[in-house]
């Protein structure tokens, strides 16, 4: 059995990945057929030819692969699920609504057995989350859970790392900063601690919501009480989260770094001797969430913290979004259901 596969914003950061991780895992494709927009249509890639989304050209696809904004999905998705396609979407338009399964492959894979075409892959900050928390979860449920962020600029996307490469370039020179245009404050050599937007009247942002909501949808906890702060930090490629947290049964330190180190898609890199622990660096470039720092949080007898860090181009979108095509592979579940 072999499929094909239209990627969706195939020239973008994620989508890049996408088609590279489709490639490298050696996913059945008959074809990967590029998708963007008008201005890249017609330019060739992995000797394909890059096309505009219209009606006639998403004709004949059984899987696509988004990762063009919310925007796009929310037009262009139901179409691709009407031609015949299962969808699996990036961005975070159909995250909240109860019919889209939220899947993270090693955590939650059950839940594409009642897709009705359109799959969400999570935030990339909760994603790396998840693969932490699950064996958590199950073993000894969480009660309440306090993460704070530190996001790299390539969530934001390639013109926000070609800004931070230009301020640290001039302020390593002695010249005066660029202009900010990405973000409200310069990005290079600083913190910025309210990653995401705003909305009105609101003072979390849109990245902190994201997190709180989707990690009780994928966990199915609607009890679990989760506070977060999201800050953006100069690094290229990779989330880090600090995470303290507080079980509802008892789960001591040793039986909750045996859980982590059996979790599928996780490495445990924890030696305080060494000072060896995860790192921004250490994790770009991998498809592996790492977890350090694990230990027992002395303001409570149930509490746990950990240090949680994740490439969030590859784990944390293209290689979750690949990981889930193989799941609906493996178990035959690419074909968009009679009732939708």
């Amino acid at each position: 059995m072999s499929y094909r596969v239209a990627v969706v914003g195939a020239t973008g950061a994620v989508g890049t990945v996408m088609r590279a991780k489709l490639r490298e895992r050696r996913f059945p494709a008959s074809a990967i057929v590029p998708f963007a927009s008008e201005r890249s249509a017609g330019r060739e890639l992995d000797g394909e030819t890059v096309r505009a989304l219209s009606d006639e050209s998403i004709q004949g696809f059984d899987l696509a692969i988004f990762s063009a904004g919310g925007a796009t999905s929310g037009e262009w998705a139901p179409r691709f699920v009407e031609a015949g396609a299962v969808v699996v979407d990036n961005s975070s338009k159909w995250r909240r609504d109860p019919e889209v399964p939220l899947v993270v492959a090693e955590v939650n894979p059950d839940a594409l057995e009642r897709h009705k075409g359109l799959i969400a892959n999570p935030n990339c900050s909760t994603m790396q989350l998840m693969v932490a928390l699950k064996p958590i979860h199950d073993a000894a449920g969480i009660a309440r859970l306090n993460v704070s962020t530190y996001q790299s600029v390539s969530g934001t996307g390639v013109k926000a790392v070609k800004e931070l490469e230009a301020q640290t370039r001039a302020a390593l020179d002695g010249r005066p900063l660029p202009e900010p245009t990405v973000y409200p404050h310069p990005i290079a050599f600083n913190v910025l601690g309210g990653a995401g937007n705003f909305a009105e009247g609101d003072d979390h942002t849109d990245e902190e919501r994201k997190m709180m909501f989707e990690t009780r949808k994928i966990l199915g906890d609607d009890e679990l009480a989760i506070a977060v702060t999201c800050a953006r930090v100069p690094v290229r490629n990779s989330h880090s989260e600090s995470v303290s947290l507080e079980t509802r049964e008892d789960l001591s330190v040793d039986e909750a770094r045996a859980l982590l180190a059996r979790m599928p898609g996780l490495e445990l890199v924890d030696d305080p001797s060494r000072h060896a622990y995860p790192t921004a660096l250490a994790a770009a470039g991998r498809d592996e969430v790492l977890v350090g720092r694990l230990r027992r949080d002395p303001t409570h007898p149930r509490g746990l913290q950990l240090w949680v860090v994740s490439d969030n181009l590859l784990k944390g979108a293209a290689t979750n979004a690949i990981q889930i095509a193989e799941v609906l592979h493996e178990r035959g579940l690419i074909k968009v259901p009679a009732a939708a």
